[in-house]
């Protein structure tokens, strides 16, 4: 069934989706749901939800932006691997990062990434320190997250990576035009503009909505601040 439901959509939206790919989800999605009765993974673990809920989602990152040929990415607080692994088992040609803090979930990204012969990095990190080190801020053509905090507190965890011309990609729920709204402050203090916004109905009906910033300027050097005041102090 989820090889199904996601060969119709990749169809629709004209993306090839090889024999190899398809048993690479599949494959994936087993793996979820084994690792899953160890460990809390994700809520969503019957076929056809997985399909919607992790691989179309993650994928329809793909319809809202180009994403370039070989491009760094990363994929801060990734959790169970959304959405970098689906992207990079469609993008092979991708430089992923996978960025969490939980060191229980790189174990398991782990265990996928070698069964699926997938080239990653892992990092067992909080975002708000390593978007501080040298070797990693500012390096990336994109990054990219989903569902992990209010938007305002998402940009500075996230933006300090981008480099110069970069894209911070958010992946949000039916509320991210408010969100947006609400970041506002954020988007410039990090040294983003709005570039698009998408709204996006995935086949089960439920409603996303994609938010790309582009990067036109350095992020100042006192962010990402620690956090606890990251969480408590909105940037405003």
């Amino acid at each position: 069934m989820i090889t199904e439901i996601l060969a119709g959509w990749c169809a629709e939206k004209q993306f090839p989706l090889s024999d190899s790919q398809k048993t690479a989800f599949e494959t994936y999605a087993r793996l979820l749901v084994e690792w899953n009765e160890k460990m809390n993974l994700t809520a969503i673990t019957e076929e056809k939800e997985i399909a919607v809920k992790h691989f179309i989602d993650s994928l329809s990152v793909l319809t809202c932006t180009q994403i370039s040929e070989g491009a760094k990415i990363i994929d801060i607080g990734t959790g169970a691997g959304f959405p970098g692994i689906p992207l990079k088992i469609m993008r092979p040609d991708l430089q992923l990062t996978l960025l969490d803090s939980l060191n229980k979930r790189l174990l398991f990204l782990d265990e996928v990434c070698r069964t699926l012969s997938l080239k990653a990095e892992l990092l067992h990190a909080r975002a708000e320190e390593y978007g501080q080190k040298p070797e990693y801020r500012e390096q990336y053509d994109y990054a990219v997250s989903r569902a992990v905090a209010n938007l305002p507190s998402l940009c500075e965890y996230c933006i300090p990576y981008i480099k110069v011309g970069g894209q911070f990609i958010a992946m949000k729920g039916p509320d991210g035009e408010s969100e947006l709204k609400a970041a506002a402050a954020a988007v410039r203090l990090l040294g983003c503009q709005k570039t698009t916004v998408h709204s996006l109905i995935l086949p089960d009906e439920s409603v996303r909505t994609v938010i790309c910033l582009t990067k036109h300027s350095s992020t100042p050097v006192r962010y990402p601040r620690r956090g606890v005041k990251i969480a408590k102090q909105p940037l405003s």
